[in-house]
């Protein structure tokens, strides 16, 4: 088979084994957020804090949710990692917001952080602080979930069905799965524009 042919193939393979009752949840448990006028904090490095950009619009625009990225803010973004260091610019971002027990954080991460071998190591500070002070923690993660998956509440492993491609696909799916709660009864308070276009000419 090429490569195009195998790729897609696994794409079909981890659609099937996503677990739907914990994406559910989660749609419910943002809902919950939203009704109790939370904020919500996303997470990420490299691709996913560009896909945390691209959620924080969707969830403020077509969920109504409050909702923030520290990674939109690159100029204290840069001047954190410049002064005090990578390792502490999400968990300072979050105690100047006052991030605490009303509000929620949602990781977007390939491996979820490891302390252990230093990789993400400010997602792991920023859920240490976050359950010091009582924040929810949701996440999309892949492989097996590392830190965040181990201290979260509502969680999404994305499986791995070949481990030559288990970046590539963990970040394609948090799309995925961020686009279905968006868009789920529970939480999608205002149409995508082409849909309410069609609906008008319906």
């Amino acid at each position: 088979m090429t490569h195009s042919q195998v790729y897609l193939q696994d794409v079909q393979a981890i659609a099937a084994a996503l677990d739907r009752e914990l994406i559910e949840n989660m749609a419910h448990g943002l809902a919950e957020l939203r009704d109790r006028r939370g904020r919500l904090f996303f997470l990420g490095v490299g691709g996913s804090a560009a896909n945390c950009s691209h959620a924080v619009n969707d969830f403020r625009k077509l969920a109504g949710i409050e909702a923030y990225s520290p990674c939109d803010n690159v100029a204290e973004l840069t001047a954190r990692t410049n002064d005090e260091g990578w390792g502490t610019v999400f968990e300072a971002w979050l105690e100047t917001s006052r991030a605490g027990m009303n509000d929620a954080l949602f990781v977007l991460s390939v491996g979820g952080g490891d302390a252990e071998r230093n990789v993400s190591s400010n997602i792991v500070r920023a859920l240490d602080a976050g359950k010091r002070r009582g924040t929810k923690i949701f996440g999309i993660v892949g492989r097996d979930g590392g830190y965040t998956k181990r201290v979260g509440d509502l969680v999404l492993v994305i499986p791995t069905v070949a481990a030559s491609s288990v970046t590539p696909h963990a970040e394609s799916f948090q799309a995925v799965i961020w686009h279905c709660l968006v868009s789920h009864p529970r939480l999608m308070l205002k149409a995508n524009k082409w849909e309410g276009i069609d609906k008008v000419r319906a």
